[in-house]
């Protein structure tokens, strides 16, 4: 099966939000989804949005093994749900999110001639009263809250959460875009009592049928990430589409068509549907990351082809999988980690961790920037401490996220010195396993990449679309046209897939 992809490079976000406005300007511009965002750019450490989203002992999100080492749903089986479907414990409050607010800008212009400057007080959007403005979608923006908040971050755990300090010139922050991570293994999707959320077969994105949506939330709790949000004026489940009108005529994601730090990656993955229930399954949380690697299918490989080609992924396709930019970055350089894979969902939203200033450390330990040891050294001394990006992309293993930052780290020598004119050390390559041919590559792929190479984009078939537009399930936020003859959403005709009857590692 084919799976449309996403891969972000962390040291490239500058925490702008233009990705989180034209997203939010596209998808939630309307009544009932003020506080949703379906993108949104975090800074790191920090509890999130919603707040502490990641504790997954208070929210019950997404998988885990039950005593014989079968996947179930951290919130529940069955029963549990069917008993909590008109009162769920489980769920974030409007304080976790935040209170929407508008303000009284009639009092602006129609206040009477007075000494002072009349003011727009900001009034609930839920209730109409006045309302304190005290949490937002991003309030540790830039560290802004860290001292009264970050240290509530779900992810510092155990004694090297020590090392983690909010005093000036003694912290460290980065920007973390999420949304949702249409994963290989949603539990949304299983957590769903009425079927409304389903993954379509064609490209693997996860959607709402608004029509079947009763509102009964349980895909709120089951999703770890919390990319699922309720629309308070229909009561229905909403959350990100990854924009698949755009996706389906061959365009990239708005988030990523007006990212200003051109971080994000699009392209195809393809994987053996079969072992997806398997490899959620992992026994160990550790090899979570090599299991779901091992899902993903070669593109070049002549068997891979004539099994896609069997069924029925067409050639343009399998020519953008050959391609494909997160296939790259993620199974050939390994330089991309998935969002806490310890969830089990599969996620496919991933991310190149930030690397910090090497060179400084070096320099701080006495150490010889020129000698590849002392370079590779100081990545276990970086200011961002490794075992807190462990925490977020590969379930606390630090040697997997010190080889990627390796990695990056003789990339940047390597390159540095072909910039300057010298021939470049091919041995501090060789030591993390790429050639000088290999380093080429990915330095273009990384940072100076074109548009046409960070998103590999295939468009859906039109010989389909009359077939697909007449299948049962409907498009999330959609609207009929004048003749009632199809489906529209912002006016562009929608092409319809089926729902898969089972999904991956749990029951429908």
């Amino acid at each position: 099966m084919a799976q449309v992809a996403m891969v972000m490079n962390l040291d490239k976000c500058i925490g702008c939000h233009t990705c989180s406005v034209t997203c939010k300007q596209t998808w939630t511009n309307r009544t009932g989804v003020e506080y949703a965002w379906f993108n949104n750019v975090e800074t790191k450490p920090g509890v999130g949005y919603p707040r502490r989203y990641e504790d997954q002992e208070q929210w019950k999100g997404g998988w885990m093994l039950d005593r014989r080492g079968r996947l179930v749903l951290r919130s529940g089986g069955r029963i549990k749900r069917l008993l909590s479907l008109f009162s769920n414990p489980d769920l974030p409050s409007i304080e976790d999110y935040y209170e929407p607010v508008t303000y009284d800008y009639d009092n602006l212009v129609s206040a009477p001639a007075q000494k002072d400057f009349p003011v727009a007080r900001p009034r609930s959007v839920l209730t109409g009263r006045p309302t304190a403005i005290t949490w937002g979608a991003n309030w540790e923006d830039g560290l802004g809250g860290a001292p009264e908040h970050a240290g509530g971050d779900p992810n510092l755990t155990g004694a090297w959460a020590e090392k983690v300090r909010f005093e000036f010139e003694q912290t460290f922050l980065f920007h973390l875009p999420r949304l949702c991570e249409h994963c290989l293994n949603p539990a949304c999707v299983s957590a769903c009592p009425s079927g409304a959320m389903y993954k379509r077969v064609e490209d693997g994105i996860v959607l709402v049928d608004q029509d079947r949506c009763r509102g009964w939330r349980m895909c709120v709790t089951a999703c770890p990430y919390k990319k699922v949000y309720v629309n308070h004026a229909t009561g229905k489940a909403e959350k990100c589409t990854f924009c698949f009108p755009r996706v389906e005529a061959g365009q990239p994601t708005v988030c990523s068509e007006t990212c200003v730090g051109r971080l994000r990656y699009l392209g195809l993955l393809l994987y053996d549907a079969d072992r997806v229930g398997e490899a959620a399954a992992t026994p160990d949380e550790k090899d979570l990351l090599d299991a779901q690697r091992d899902v993903f299918l070669d593109p070049h490989d002549p068997d891979v082809i004539a099994a896609a080609r069997e069924s029925g992924i067409p050639e343009d396709w399998l020519e953008a999988a050959r391609r494909s930019p997160v296939y790259a970055l993620v199974s050939k350089y390994r330089v991309a980690l998935p969002l806490h894979p310890e969830y089990r969902t599969l996620p496919m939203v991933w991310y190149v961790p930030p690397l910090s200033p090497v060179l400084d450390a070096v320099d701080a330990a006495g150490g010889d920037q020129d000698d590849p040891d002392h370079v590779f050294a100081a990545v276990t001394r970086l200011r961002i401490p490794l075992e807190y990006l462990a925490e977020l992309f590969s379930a606390g293993d630090t040697d997997v996220v010190a080889g990627v930052l390796m990695k990056l780290t003789a990339l940047r020598s390597y390159m540095r010195e072909r910039t300057l004119g010298e021939a470049g050390d091919e041995d501090v390559l060789a030591a993390v396993g790429l050639t000088p041919r290999e380093a080429e590559d990915l330095h273009r792929l990384l940072a100076v990449a074109k548009y046409a190479d960070r998103y590999v984009v295939p468009a859906a078939h039109k010989e389909d679309a009359a077939a697909l537009s007449a299948m049962e399930n409907r498009c999330p936020v959609e609207t009929s046209d004048t003749a009632g003859s199809r489906t529209t959403l912002l006016g562009i005709p929608t092409l319809r897939r089926r729902t898969p009857e089972t999904p991956a590692g749990g029951r429908p």
